[in-house]
């Protein structure tokens, strides 16, 4: 047990280091889908879910939270994101027993094709391209004691622009505890996109120079581009189950976040359910970043059971997004 809260105090101390002296460094990082934010119910409650962890979408908040679910869970989420963007997100978790559990996800942003433009053809060349990203990953979670759980994914990265690509690995690793205060007290920190760095490489990257007349003077010249870290995002969270009845279940949740690309801030959260059939969510995203879009999100939830071990969940999830209006997320899952 003294082992357990050591690694504890050791993974917060890390959170506090890492996020002392930060600043923003917007832009300076690859494979930004990593940092959309996944599930209804999360993002309704402000992305304030690091502590919360208990359902599917923990795979992407914290993994240590699948450890703590009884039952197998599949969900996909869906979102039209800004600029015609959208990202999708599917995940399954399967507990093993006292082995632990076991899951995977897959992670996709996509978006239409566009035109090709050049210097000399603004309108087009008649080409189009396509920019598409994916992450696909597997995970394993266990409880080291009744109250304390640990998870890691291991995850493969692409991305994808007309004919180059890059190509990364990652890790998450999170713990949670909990403690019999307020009904229920949980401490949680995630480390999320531990990996390689990610380098775009095809043949866009080859360029034809002409030096005087005639095919004989063209030289071809490779673009030598630079290699870019992943999102890095350190996350504490603290919820508490302030109400929790038969009939009602009332958590607030609280989020500091620390990214390798941007300033520190905060994600509140609150939810409520009544009889384990409807939920209620409203949060805020993203308290003190600076020059942040996000803001007050919103959402529901419905828990239909459609027999004595086979429940249906639908969530949706609005959030405000500043000069860019909102988003809007969808998701449908099962658990059995």
């Amino acid at each position: 047990m003294k082992n357990i809260k050591l690694l504890i105090v050791l993974i917060f101390i890390q959170n506090l280091i890492f996020a002392a002296g930060s600043i923003s460094k917007s832009g300076t990082t690859a494979s930004n889908f990593l940092k959309i934010g996944i599930g209804p119910r999360a993002i309704g409650m402000g992305g304030a879910f690091t502590s919360v962890a208990n359902d599917v979408n923990a795979l992407y908040w914290n993994p240590a939270g699948i450890a703590m679910l009884s039952d197998k869970q599949i969900e996909f989420s869906h979102v039209n994101w800004i600029a015609d963007i959208k990202s999708d997100y599917f995940g399954v978790s399967v507990p093993i027993g006292q082995l632990g559990s076991v899951g995977a996800f897959v992670n996709a942003l996509t978006m239409d094709e566009m035109m090709v433009r050049t210097v000399e053809k603004p309108e087009g060349t008649g080409e189009y391209f396509e920019v598409n990203s994916y992450a696909v990953g597997i995970h394993y979670s266990r409880m080291l004691t009744e109250n304390f759980s640990i998870g890691f994914n291991a995850k493969y990265i692409r991305d994808k622009i007309w004919h180059m690509t890059s190509d990364g690995f990652a890790l998450d690793v999170g713990v949670l505890y909990k403690i019999d205060i307020l009904n229920e007290f949980r401490i949680a920190s995630s480390i999320s996109n531990y990996g390689t760095k990610m380098k775009m490489e095809g043949r866009d990257n080859l360029l034809l120079y002409q030096v005087g007349p005639g095919d004989p003077n063209l030289i071809r010249t490779n673009i030598e581009l630079d290699k870019w870290d992943l999102p890095l995002i350190f996350r504490f969270g603290l919820s508490a189950d302030v109400i929790k009845s038969q009939e009602h279940l009332l958590t607030l949740a609280i989020d500091a976040i620390h990214p390798n690309d941007n300033s520190e801030s905060l994600n509140l959260g609150a939810e409520y359910t009544y009889d384990n059939l409807v939920a209620f969510r409203i949060g805020y995203k993203n308290l003190f970043l600076d020059e942040g879009e996000e803001g007050l999100t919103f959402g529901i939830g419905v828990k239909y059971p459609v027999s004595d071990n086979l429940f249906l969940n639908l969530n949706y999830a609005y959030e405000d997004f500043g000069i860019f209006k909102n988003v809007q997320y969808f998701s449908l899952g099962l658990n059995f």
